[in-house]
């Protein structure tokens, strides 16, 4: 079964430095190619898997805002020809926020999308310029105006501990964003990664990122006045008033079956790895000479399948039950974690064990990768 249903729309108008995601710039889509494709990509996965209603629908990117509002609602029609639509159905789009995308807000609400996610990332020029957006503060600014005019559910990002940057500008930053009155913010440290433009970069010393103790300050502010301001975290870089957090995303840390189409999507379904190809000529291609664009599929083993569980389970604020977790995979809770290392952690106040279930602590989520390759046992984690 999978209940949720990943759109990925790989285009975009430039490439930003920081990000390693499958996006690309093209002076022409060929639209009527792409629309065929999804949904012959869409009827295969719903081929593959039982029939239950959707809960959640994404359009991730690349920049999906960039599409055509009436291709979104086709897409949107056929998922529900096929699957069926649960009741209060989230459906989410990601976008950039400039003047061009803001002016189809509204037809994309009339296409049925309910809940957006705008990549602001920064509310100044400079940075904004840093970041390689083509938007201005201003624009963006206006963008979120407009789309919580016509959304019922708005989130957005930034990024933070950027170089040079210090804990007052964040937190006067943060203070900014709060107050625009979102139920849900996804806020992430600049990472450097493998790559990207900003690599070479650092590599040659154009900037050095930001040192670890001044992440480590900006992550536990962050933490502090979003939980003051009724926005906790409830996964360790996404922040939310209670009944507003994703619940597509939640379905990936929980664990449960989702299907992907379009280049480059991920997919889980019925112990069952999916991935696409990511370049969308690729894509096209292989849509065409077999209606999937499928590059991999690979069985999951139950232990890989727990292992996985566990890493993206303990991301959430509300943790793993070891119990439950451990009995859907036919394993037992001594398989997932060393509780002899849970134990340790406890006392150090980096994890919390309150019967079968384990959380990762305030103080530990800083330190969660160290942790997870504490916790969870080795061969477990290995293919």
């Amino acid at each position: 079964m999978a209940r949720a249903l990943y759109i990925h729309w790989p285009f975009c108008l430039a490439k930003c430095p920081y990000c390693d995601f499958n996006s690309h710039v093209r002076d022409r889509v060929d639209m009527a190619a792409m629309e065929a494709a999804m949904l012959a990509d869409m009827r295969h996965e719903r081929a593959m898997v039982e029939a239950e209603p959707l809960a959640s629908i994404f359009f991730g990117g690349g920049t999906p805002s960039l599409m055509p509002p009436a291709l979104v609602g086709r897409l949107l029609a056929e998922a529900e020809r096929l699957w069926g639509f649960a009741p209060g159905i989230e459906i989410t789009l990601e976008g950039n926020p400039s003047s061009v995308e803001a002016a189809n807000y509204a037809a994309l609400a009339d296409a049925g999308v309910n809940r957006v996610s705008l990549g602001l990332q920064a509310l100044d020029d400079e940075t904004l310029r840093f970041l390689g957006r083509l938007h201005d503060a201003r624009e963006g600014l206006a963008a979120l105006e407009v789309a919580q005019r016509n959304f019922a559910r708005v989130s957005f990002d930034l990024i933070y501990a950027r170089p040079g940057q210090s804990l007052q500008q964040w937190e006067a930053e943060l203070t900014r964003a709060l107050a625009f009155g979102t139920g849900h913010l996804s806020l992430y440290q600049l990472t450097i990664e493998p790559g990207t433009r900003f690599e070479t970069m650092v590599r040659k010393g154009d900037f050095a990122p930001l040192d670890d103790d001044a992440c480590a300050d900006m992550f536990a502010l962050t933490r502090a006045m979003t939980a003051a301001a009724g926005l906790p975290a409830y996964e360790i870089s996404n922040h939310a008033r209670p009944g507003e957090e994703s619940r597509h995303n939640l379905t990936y840390w929980r664990y449960q079956d989702y299907c992907g189409i379009g280049p480059g999507a991920h997919g889980r379904r019925m112990a069952v790895a999916t991935v696409r190809h990511r370049k969308p000529e690729n894509w096209l291609e292989a849509v065409g000479r077999c209606d999937n664009g499928i590059s991999e599929t690979r069985a999951l083993g139950t232990r890989e399948q727990a292992s996985e569980a566990m890493l993206m389970g303990l991301r959430l604020a509300e943790g793993v039950d070891l119990e439950h977790t451990a009995a859907r995979f036919g394993l037992t809770p001594a398989d997932l974690c060393h509780a002899d290392k849970a134990a340790f952690y406890a006392e150090q106040g980096l994890v919390r064990q309150q019967g079968a279930r384990l959380t990762v602590t305030e103080r530990g989520m800083n330190l969660l990768d160290g942790l997870l390759g504490e916790l969870v046992p080795a061969e477990l984690v290995s293919p």
